[in-house]
């Protein structure tokens, strides 16, 4: 008689369920027999004396749930349970409201930026030593003349800046917070859009409390306007630029990004510190009363070279600087300064090209970008002078020959740095010709494989478009002709084809005798 195999599990299972029932009917019936055994043995003293029984005495160590106590050899499992705790259960956790969120916050941000325990671990003659490790928490010193952190703002679980992100010796961090605004006072009371707040640091050159002061010098002082133009300020020593009250909902001078450079020893202390700061104007009534701050620290080693930033590994990543140098006798020399590198002309307001300064704008990958001045015919009267100043202006100060392939082309491969191809030489120019526009042309391509492929710049041209006929005539009776210049950034990539690998050829070899005896 066939049996299944469902009916033989089946009964397998409810025969282990039996099983299980009866052991735990067990346990629990010596566990009741071994507590009234306790019980009996504890109620029935009696005095030697008179053999009449006396009150049980009880120590507090029996009072105790974790103490240890004596058992009969019986072989009964004796169970202990404490009241009034969780045990190793997880206690529910408290629903955010209104009233005690801040305390909810204020509990649960220190995972996010927590200073302590980074020199656990280290050896004995790494802690004693009085300059920064890597991962060391930056210290200051306070005006009370007591030793500090150097914090920065940064988002923590919201988006909203929170004064809690220690700066890390040698680990550079870029943050993006927004500042909450509450514009019914004086704009000069908010603390986190002063440039005091930021500028008047005091940072420790080491780690001990006796190490010497490394102040924070201010490098640059730029003022953007609500359009974006930017214009470097010149800032004295000591001078501080305290927000202004413009309009009942508006505020000038206010910190839109801090920038600091740390520069440290091999043995890793300070040797000095600089900050740039960008100040703009704030319309609460448009930004909904928060403001968009950006803070960034970055270390250099004093008396070395600075690190050259890459835009990519290996191909390009969208929106990084193109990278661009000159040839040199052992390679490519590239700067890393913006104005030097392949860079626009920044569009300003009412901007005249003859007359500056300019601000550029580098070259991002992968973004089209366009922009422009004006020209005024009554500038031009040395048509030879204002063709080379307004080439100059849209070309840049000292453009680049060579753009890298990929985005981290190495200087000494010069094979791998595409050189820019110009439809103009200014010395071949018979007749007076005015630059009207310069547009880039990069073409790029997919290189690798179809699962990962690296952008990779395969040719760049320059066009620069000059008057054809009389200004006058291109102006349409103005004064103003417009100049552009512009880039775009064009994918060459051929159609992926698939790949069909051809067909096994049959080699078949048969021994002499594989049809016996029939053959």
């Amino acid at each position: 008689m066939a049996v299944s195999v469902c009916t033989v599990w089946s009964n397998l299972t409810i025969f282990c369920l039996f099983i299980q029932v009866i052991l735990v009917t067990s346990a629990i019936s010596a566990t009741s027999n071994s507590t009234a055994f306790g019980k009996e043995n504890s109620t029935n003293r009696y005095n030697q004396d008179n053999c009449t029984p006396t009150e049980p005495s009880v120590t507090p160590t029996e009072l105790l749930p974790e103490a240890s106590q004596p058992l009969p050899d019986s072989g009964t499992l004796l169970l202990s349970v404490v009241g009034g705790f969780d045990g190793l259960s997880h206690p529910s956790p408290s629903l955010p409201t209104a009233d005690n969120f801040d305390s909810l916050f204020s509990q649960f941000i220190s995972f996010v930026f927590d200073p302590e325990g980074v020199n656990e671990g280290l050896p004995a003659e790494v802690q004693a030593s009085s300059g920064y490790q890597f991962g060391d928490v930056l210290a200051t010193a306070e005006p009370s003349g007591q030793k500090g952190i150097f914090y920065l703002p940064a988002h923590g679980v919201t988006a909203d800046c929170v004064n809690s992100s220690p700066a890390v010796f040698l680990k550079d961090q870029t943050s993006r917070c927004s500042q909450r605004l509450a514009l019914d006072g004086d704009c000069s009371s908010l603390q986190a859009l002063r440039m005091d707040t930021y500028a008047n640091v005091q940072l420790l050159a080491g780690r001990n409390p006796d190490a010497a002061v490394v102040p924070v010098d201010v490098a640059s002082v730029i003022l953007q306007s609500m359009k974006g133009a930017q214009t470097e300020l010149t800032v004295s020593d000591g001078e501080d630029l305290l927000p202004i009250r413009t309009t009942s909902s508006g505020c000038a001078n206010m910190v839109l990004k801090a920038v600091y450079v740390i520069k440290y020893k091999s043995s890793g202390e300070l040797v000095n510190a600089s900050v740039s700061l960008v100040l703009g104007f704030v319309n609460t009534s448009r930004t909904h009363n928060s403001l968009q701050q950006e803070f960034q620290v970055i270390f250099q080693a004093d008396g070395g070279e600075p690190a050259v930033h890459y835009s990519g590994n290996p191909g390009y990543v969208v929106g990084m600087p193109v990278m661009s140098g000159d040839r040199a006798t052992d390679g490519i020399s590239r700067s890393i300064n913006l104005r030097d590198t392949l860079s626009l002309l920044q569009s300003t307001e009412d901007q005249d090209c003859l007359k500056g300064p300019h601000q550029r704008s580098p070259v991002l990958f992968g973004q089209d970008y366009m922009s422009g001045c004006t020209l005024s015919l009554e500038d031009i009267t040395n048509c030879s002078l204002v063709s080379q100043s307004l080439l100059n202006v849209l070309r840049g100060p000292s453009p680049p020959q060579y753009v890298a392939s990929f985005g981290n082309t190495l200087l000494e491969n010069v094979l791998d740095w595409v050189p820019i191809k110009s439809n103009m030489n200014p010395t071949e120019v018979q007749s007076c010709q005015i630059p009207l526009s310069l547009h880039l042309e990069i073409e790029w391509t997919k290189y690798g494989s179809l699962v990962n492929p690296q952008a990779q710049i395969v040719s760049i041209r320059e066009m620069i478009e000059t008057n054809q006929s009389s200004l006058a005539l291109l102006s349409g009776g103005s004064s103003i002709v417009p100049v552009r210049s512009s880039v775009a950034f064009i994918p060459v990539s051929a159609a992926a084809v698939p790949g069909y690998r051809a067909a096994p050829s049959i080699n078949a070899k048969l021994p002499f005798d594989f049809f016996f005896p029939f053959v």
